[in-house]
């Protein structure tokens, strides 16, 4: 473990509150990684504490079963654009492009953490620079099965097509948070003895838009966690990160999605996706 490594760790301990993840919190409890690189290390131990198995390659995979896992009062997946359901449901079948676009106020602040621990650890490593995502991105998404062959979660690992490093190493389903009226998109990114994870609450747009999104909030509502073990102990904190996503279909009837990431009020920066559907 680098002293960097550790030193983030302790961070994150000090501002967060001791958590129980067997117990009260479980709403908190998502993959880690065993080691420093993490790409997708975490796949088989997910899997084996759902008492399933990681499938590969599987024709049609998504990163939900069914968009209507998300349905409750104030959402519908039937009310949802085809096309986006479709997305959601075989995620694998599509291609993506991706255009980043930095606030010049966080711009230095997303370079160091590329630098020193994204590209390093393989997770996070947001594109900084426009030629960085200049020939797409590629993904691959593995179904999580439990004991019963239901898919319980799924793994989207995206890489850049022209390097083939790993930029996002996410897994993904529905889970209702305490006290929710529905399903939240929850979103869980590991990391060494650790992870950050996203909730995101889906709404209605207009022209059977798509929005996701996690808002201020308190502690166990949908927003931004960081998730760390330290000491033989978990704590978590909420940070002041909140992410809209637009999932939408053009007047073309291209697939298309805005994504702003925010820090506090203060937009830091803003990724647009061209989704197409494989032949």
């Amino acid at each position: 473990m680098l002293p960097l490594d550790l030193g983030t760790r302790k961070f994150w301990r000090a501002v967060g509150r001791p958590i129980d993840v067997s117990g009260p919190q479980d709403w908190l409890r998502a993959p880690v990684s065993a080691g420093v690189t993490v790409a997708d290390g975490w796949l088989a131990a997910e899997a084996e504490l759902a008492g399933g198995r990681v499938v590969e390659g599987e024709d049609g995979a998504g990163l939900l079963p069914d968009l209507a896992v998300l349905d409750g009062p104030g959402f519908a997946a039937a009310d949802v654009h085809p096309r986006i359901r479709a997305f959601y449901e075989h995620s694998s079948d599509w291609r993506m492009e991706v255009w980043a676009g930095w606030s010049p106020v966080f711009w230095l602040g997303g370079e160091v953490v590329s630098r020193l621990f994204g590209k390093r650890v393989q997770q996070l490593a947001l594109p900084m620079r426009p030629l960085d995502v200049a020939h797409g991105m590629d993904s691959r998404v593995s179904v999580i099965h439990d004991a019963a062959g239901r898919q319980v979660a799924a793994g989207w690992i995206r890489t850049l097509r022209s390097t083939g490093e790993v930029v996002f190493s996410g897994c993904y389903s529905a889970r209702r948070l305490p006290g929710s009226d529905r399903a939240s998109v929850h979103v869980a990114f590991p990391l060494e003895s650790g992870n950050v994870q996203v909730y995101l609450r889906p709404d209605h747009g207009p022209d059977r838009s798509l929005l996701l999104r996690s808002p201020r909030g308190r502690f166990g509502q949908d927003g931004a966690y960081v998730v760390v073990e330290d000491g033989g102990r978990t704590y978590a904190a909420r940070v002041p990160v909140h992410e809209t996503f637009h999932v939408y279909v053009d007047e073309e009837g291209i697939l298309r999605a805005d994504h702003h990431l925010r820090i506090w009020n203060a937009t830091a920066v803003r990724l647009h996706y061209r989704l197409d559907e494989l032949d």
